[in-house]
């Protein structure tokens, strides 16, 4: 009987471990603990948030649908959430990460984000959403791989490199936001950083000495995937590497044709991954840069990052001037034109085997047309704000999704306009009412004075248009209905339209905001609310079993006596767990 007990206690153990890992996907999961340290990343200490204490993050790795639980311990002084731009949450904006679908993490807390990565492949990264937290750091790379039996539509390359690029304060985040609550604008930052890094001393007067700054190993020779991401506050950046062409392979996800280019706008929110040959002679180190754009570059010219490309055979290191920026400052279609180049591969194949082009965008009749309008910010209240349709966006008291199934009352409304209605701004909780299987066009018409970003969360779009002037209906003479862009993440310029087509088959709550961190602070965002009127179960998940309160619903959130990954077992894992200790102590009672 002692064998038979021992024999069944090991298969009870097998089977637990199996559950946990080999679940009907494979899955991956990472602890990680955002906590302050001092940097001095421009030769000034300063209060930085590190994951892992690391500056930039970890890398968080899988592959596509893999199952991710990452258990984040907030281990700052303020609330906490991270959101993951690009990453779709099929059926799941409960793990999204901002405030519109998530109760925050308080301090000392705990709260393990479960998702999988359905049918994605790609270059992403995830940071914290709350607050202007991003421009003290908190944010890190991620990749999703695809499957083996999915080719890549180029040859394995013979290493990845990852470049978070971004323009950086001195100030911290909290400093930073007091200006923005005293109605300040932010000023010109005080440098750019990659991966974390001040800029080579490429220029005694620009650069102090002591700065620490990044160096990319290679072999000549050989050919590398370098992804790059911009997760700067507000800047958007010309990114280039000495001597070196940029065959670009893939945004946000989606492979794009692949076409050299000597340097690359990379906006704030904008990921992008190249191939890049090591063919030179390496009789000295290289630059790689990442400058400011679309500013009076003469005045900013200390707002530019410096590392070095370092052959494993190089004869010295870089000298000389940068390598230079475009030469458009009377031109300005010519960074418009280049996006307009990026243009989806539609033959490859992208985290499924069909090809990215099977899916004819251009022949879909459009159901609902938004024009989002933005402007110069303006004063409510007393209050400086940014505005989408004259409305400065209230985050709800009670995330959305969650105010709908507990029947909170007031929590926000329907009503967003389509149009800019001609009417003083105001501040409200006003959200995008959308048809579920529908086929939405949105035009972003930026009527402010610089450049924008703007993201969708839980899609990614079409990016069929983008000129200058006012968008007309007659403007869609001049979209691209056949290979535009795939992505989640646009540029809008200033005193210009960009228009982009989403299909609506992802039911939930998504985000729409500017990434510019000052502008969505000051409220330049909205949500859409995506629901299925025939919903079974089967197309919006039901809210996690690890799901916080607040808000209105504050009473029913139990207190987390510490913070630890055991209190965020997922609930199928628990329920298996709870099942197969049963079926032990059934064995021994029966013995």
């Amino acid at each position: 009987m002692a064998l038979l007990r021992l024999s069944l206690f090991r298969l009870i153990h097998i089977a637990l471990v199996s559950g946990i890992c080999l679940a009907a996907d494979p899955s991956v999961s990472y602890d990680l603990k955002l906590s302050y340290q001092t940097a001095s990343p421009l030769g000034v200490p300063q209060q930085v948030i590190a994951v892992n204490g690391k500056f930039p993050g970890p890398l968080i790795n899988a592959t596509t649908n893999y199952n991710v639980a990452v258990n984040v311990h907030n281990q700052l002084d303020e609330e906490l959430l991270l959101t993951w731009p690009g990453i779709e949450m099929r059926h799941n904006s409960w793990q999204d990460g901002v405030l519109g679908t998530n109760c925050p993490i308080p301090q000392t807390w705990n709260w393990t984000y479960q998702f999988q990565v359905k049918d994605q492949i790609g270059s992403y990264f995830y940071y914290p959403s709350l607050n202007l937290q991003r421009a003290s750091g908190g944010f890190g790379p991620i990749i999703i791989n695809n499957r083996d039996i999915i080719p890549i539509p180029f040859a394995q390359p013979d290493g990845d490199i990852i470049l978070m690029i971004g323009d950086w304060y001195t100030r911290n985040h909290t400093a930073l936001r007091a200006a923005l609550d005293a109605g300040k604008d932010l000023g010109m930052p005080d440098g750019v950083l990659i991966n974390g890094k001040g800029p080579f001393k490429y220029n005694d007067t620009l650069v102090p000495d002591g700065i620490a700054y990044e160096t990319v190993t290679v072999d000549p020779g050989k050919t590398y995937r370098v992804r790059v991401h911009n997760i700067g506050t507000s800047t958007s950046l010309n990114f280039r590497i000495q001597n070196h062409n940029l065959l670009l392979v893939e945004t946000e996800g989606h492979y794009t044709v692949q076409q050299n280019y000597t340097s690359l706008d990379i906006h704030v929110g904008q990921s992008y991954s190249f191939l890049i040959t090591m063919d030179q002679n390496a009789s000295t180190d290289y630059y790689i840069v990442a400058s400011a754009r679309f500013v009076n570059e003469s005045l900013w010219q200390r707002v530019t990052g410096v590392a070095i490309l370092h052959y494993t055979n190089s004869k010295g290191p870089a000298t000389g001037p940068l390598p230079d920026p475009p030469n458009d400052v009377y031109d300005k279609s010519m960074s418009m034109n280049q996006a307009k180049s990026i243009r989806q591969n539609v033959t490859a194949s992208g985290a499924r085997p069909n090809p990215q082009g099977s899916f004819h965008y251009g022949s879909i009749n459009v159901t609902d047309v938004y024009v989002l309008q933005n402007v110069p910010p303006v004063t409510i209240d007393g209050k400086l704000k940014a505005t989408l349709n004259g409305i400065s966006f209230i985050n709800p008291g009670t995330p959305i999704r969650l105010a709908d199934q507990d029947n909170v009352k007031g929590d926000y409304k329907l009503d967003f306009p389509s149009r800019p209605l001609d009417r003083p701004p105001q501040a409200d909780t006003s959200l995008l009412n959308a048809t579920y299987k529908g086929y939405i066009e949105i035009i972003l018409q930026n009527n402010d004075t610089v450049m924008q970003s703007f993201h969708v969360n839980g899609y990614s779009f079409f990016v069929v248009g983008m000129d200058y002037g006012e968008w007309t209906e007659n403007s869609r003479g001049t979209y691209n209905r056949w290979d535009a862009i795939f992505r989640s993440t646009t540029q809008v310029f200033p005193g210009a339209w960009t228009a982009i087509q989403i299909s609506l088959d992802n039911p939930g709550v998504w985000n729409i905001r500017a990434e510019n961190l000052d502008r969505w602070y000051l409220g330049q965002e909205t949500y859409m609310k995506i629901v299925n009127p025939e919903e079974n179960g089967q197309t919006e998940m039901a809210r996690p079993d690890n799901v916080l309160y607040c808000g209105a619903l504050q009473y029913k959130q139990k207190k987390q006596s510490n913070s630890s990954s055991t209190s965020n077992i997922p609930g199928e894992l628990r329920l298996l767990f709870t099942l197969m200790l049963a079926l032990y102590v059934a064995i021994f009672s029966f013995s």
